[in-house]
């Protein structure tokens, strides 16, 4: 069977493929295979133009304020921290979450708050242990951080390479899931779809850059959190506002009954559970077009509050999308305006929260949240789209070919050819990939970051016997056991290749690879006795000076601490 399991954002691609390798695969609910193409909806189509026309106005004034790399990166660091905090919860807060997370609770009741409550973890984390001292680096992108105590050269490719797999591996997952889910709930046809979302994603960051791609992920947050409460009403009304009998209803209704109640319907091995969630853990706190936004706010305050008020957005939306899922069961289960003739929910489990706003809100409320959900593709492609231009413009060619000193207005030049680039790569890629198994590919950026990115930026910041050769060779080792234990996974060796049985038995293997990775950064570093060693970790001092009091501290600074 050929599963499209890739709605554009993290949370869900996830949680269809940790679905795979339970006894309810073939339930999972993904928009599966050919999807039957569904007639024009005016509303949701005039609500999705209505979107686009803001958001272009912003890009054009936006592209206004954008006239050197550091306005393109990260808007001039001019942010607040509740406007970033609001964009870095739109980049989760995707169609993603509530469509995949609905239905996974929907779907097995209890167990589908185990992924939500792997992503919401990463934020307290992100908030206490790395937006202080990310932020005060004073550079623009992950590869600036891990490279400014080590060997630049060395690192950076690392660093750079390790970006672009994620950038370019979530690219393709995002363009596929975008070109099915329109297809599905707009009617369009799937490569209009991909070109569609390819050419507004490049008129916001090439004009626009980071302050335009904020300003989508501002709006189209603000719209869903919207969304869902009225959703969320609307259910609790139904209920009578009361939560108990909106569980039990939930449970009368769905043929688990009581079960879904509590753990274990659909994960059974604790095993599983542990490397889900080490994998979306520490995968979010790897992403480099995430830790890319610590640095649009002027201050570690701002920073600081940045995460918090992510934390805050996504806690009240994880909480609503509770709500969604047992209300589905509670409402949807066997009406015959949702079901097909042999009982499967009409498109997959992952339309329950589609099927329930029209259940209870009408076309109106079905139109308003097709349309938002095909902005936050908007949002999120166009995030990764400024981390990987600046991979290529700033990591590559200003740091390492020009040597830190570039012509900005080259700079800014090539940043902008390379966003176009991007964009005509990630059209090619979804096209070519429409009818692929990209499930495993999908499950790839999460891991890579968690046992790649995560590793070396968390010892280059809290150890001090971090050295260049142990950060690089540590990095290629979390990037090659992630791939190849992928790869001997359920989803790729039995699913894609058709083998009977998998080498390894999780699709996830973050929870063994970023462990390997930690230990061979530690054994090449302790047994580095070269120069080069040395400075490393003399250069600690000096970086953990930089992190406590800003970019701005100095050798006066590093010689009175």
């Amino acid at each position: 069977m050929n599963f499209v399991t890739a709605i554009p954002a993290r949370i869900f691609v996830l949680s269809v493929v940790g679905l795979l390798v339970t006894q309810d695969a073939g339930a999972a609910g993904a928009i599966e295979g050919e999807v039957e193409r569904q007639p024009l909806n005016p509303v949701a189509i005039t609500m999705f133009l209505i979107f686009v026309a803001a958001t272009l106005v912003i890009s054009y004034w936006a592209s206004k304020r954008t006239k050197s790399s550091k306005d393109f990166y990260t808007a001039g660091g001019e942010i607040s921290g509740l406007q970033n905090g609001t964009a870095i919860a739109g980049d989760f807060m995707s169609a993603a979450s509530f469509l995949g997370i609905t239905g996974l609770i929907y779907l097995g009741g209890f167990d589908g708050l185990v992924l939500a409550i792997g992503a919401f973890s990463a934020w307290p984390i992100m908030l206490f242990l790395l937006a202080k001292r990310v932020r005060n680096m004073g550079k623009f992108t992950f590869v600036d951080v891990v490279s400014m105590r080590l060997e630049k050269s060395g690192i950076r490719l690392v660093a750079i390479s390790s970006t672009l797999i994620v950038v370019i591996l979530y690219l393709i997952a995002q363009m596929v899931g975008a070109g099915k889910l329109i297809e599905l709930l707009f009617g369009l046809p799937y490569e209009s779809a991909v070109i569609s979302v390819s050419v507004l994603v490049l008129a916001y960051v090439t004009f626009g850059g980071m302050l335009a791609t904020t300003w989508v992920q501002i709006i189209k947050a603000v719209l869903l959190m919207i969304g869902v409460t009225i959703t969320a009403f609307l259910v609790m009304k139904e209920a009578g506002f009361s939560m108990d009998a909106l569980l039990a209803g939930a449970a009368d209704n769905h043929p688990r009954g009581e079960a879904i109640l509590s753990p274990g319907v659909l994960f059974k091995d604790p095993v599983q559970i542990a490397t889900i969630q080490v994998s979306m853990l520490f995968g979010i706190l790897g992403l480099p077009h995430i830790l890319m936004r610590l640095f649009t706010v002027p201050t570690m305050q701002e920073a600081k509050k940045s995460a918090f008020y992510a934390s805050l957005f996504m806690g009240y939306f994880y909480l609503m999308l509770v709500i969604l899922g047992f209300g589905t069961a509670m409402l949807l289960y066997n009406n015959p305006d949702f079901f097909t003739s042999d009982g499967k929910l009409i498109g997959g489990n992952n339309m329950a929260a589609i099927h329930l706003a029209s259940a209870v809100g009408g076309d109106f409320l079905t139109g308003f949240m097709s349309a938002v959900s095909f902005a936050t593709i908007l949002a999120v492609v166009a995030g990764l789209t400024v981390s990987g231009a600046a991979a290529i413009s700033h990591d590559l060619y200003a740091e390492m070919i020009c040597n830190g000193k570039p012509d900005p207005k080259k700079e800014l030049m090539l940043t902008r050819l390379t966003t176009v680039v991007i964009g005509v790569i990630a059209v090619i890629l979804g096209i070519l990939f429409q009818n692929e198994n990209v499930a495993f590919i999908a499950a790839m950026p999460m891991v890579v970051a968690a046992s790649v990115n995560f590793p070396i930026l968390f010892l280059s910041l809290f150890w001090p016997g971090l050295t260049t050769r142990g950060a690089i060779v540590g990095a290629l080792v979390g990037l090659a056991s992630s791939v190849i234990l992928i790869v001997v996974g359920p989803q790729v060796w039995v699913s894609v290749l058709g083998f009977e049985k998998a080498l390894f038995p999780y699709n996830y293997p973050a929870l063994f690879t970023l462990p390997l990775a930690l230990l061979v950064c530690w054994v090449m570093s302790v047994t580095d006795k070269s120069d080069r060693a040395q400075v490393d970790k003399d250069n600690y001092q000096k970086l953990l000076i930089r992190s406590e009091y800003g970019p701005d501290s100095g050798e006066l600074e590093v010689a009175r601490h």
